[in-house]
């Protein structure tokens, strides 16, 4: 039976959300092993002089436990 942790992450990005949720999944994928999926579920920004700046997004990501036999 496989087992699966799920983790909540921020990625940033100055160029967009997608930009943001790569920057969390790539990060996150040089320490961990086994990333199965990745859920995104608040996407925000700030806003200078009327333009948006600063993308986040909060991301759920799951990744597979390690059989310790």
């Amino acid at each position: 039976m496989r087992v699966a942790k799920v983790i909540e992450l921020v990625g940033e990005s100055s160029n967009g959300w997608e930009d943001a949720v790569k920057d969390a999944v790539e990060r996150a994928s040089t320490t961990l092993d086994d990333i199965t999926g990745v859920e995104v579920y608040n996407l925000t920004a700030g806003i200078k002089d009327g333009k948006l700046v600063d993308y986040k997004a909060n991301i759920k990501l799951a990744f597979g436990l390690h059989d310790p036999k």
